[in-house]
């Protein structure tokens, strides 16, 4: 596995330094999966939440958590992202959202995907809550990424 990059010399936990990199475009996807009731999606696809435009609150939630990353995950990079963006697909019993996150920079952007979808999956746990308690977050996972040393892809 080799050296571990973001412990320094006696062990502590560091930021790893990406000024030797180059420069790509890159771009991760990630999901989160929200499990509720038929009812509660039901009212989420149809903006019945007592608390409002669910969707469109998760989406900007996650949006901005995806700027502030940095801020969040303590040895996490800024990144001047290029673009994000978190949709949903309401199903039966779930939310299923899809974050995506792009720079161009020294270091990828897969926390910053996986973090606004996480985020947007909060987001829709705190304004269903009222009506449902049993709500669930099943998944954050990073499902791609491109640039830097090479392309991932979940199988």
């Amino acid at each position: 596995m080799g050296e571990l990059s973001h412990l320094d010399d006696s062990g502590n936990a560091r930021m790893v330094d990406v000024g030797a990199k180059e420069v790509t475009h890159r771009r991760a996807v990630a999901r989160s999966v929200v499990r509720l009731s038929r009812e509660t999606a039901d009212a989420v696809r149809h903006g019945d939440a007592p608390k409002g435009d669910v969707l469109g609150t998760a989406r900007l939630a996650g949006i901005q958590a995806a700027k502030r990353t940095s801020e969040l995950i303590p040895l996490c990079h800024p990144l001047a992202l290029t673009f994000v963006d978190v949709t949903a697909e309401v199903g039966e019993d779930r939310v299923t959202l899809r974050a995506e996150a792009r720079t161009s920079a020294q270091t990828g952007v897969e926390m910053e995907a996986m973090t606004a979808a996480a985020v947007a999956a909060l987001t829709i746990y705190d304004m269903v809550k009222g009506i449902e308690r049993g709500v669930s977050i099943e998944s954050v996972e990073l499902l791609e990424k491109t640039g830097g040393k090479g392309d991932w892809r979940r199988p």
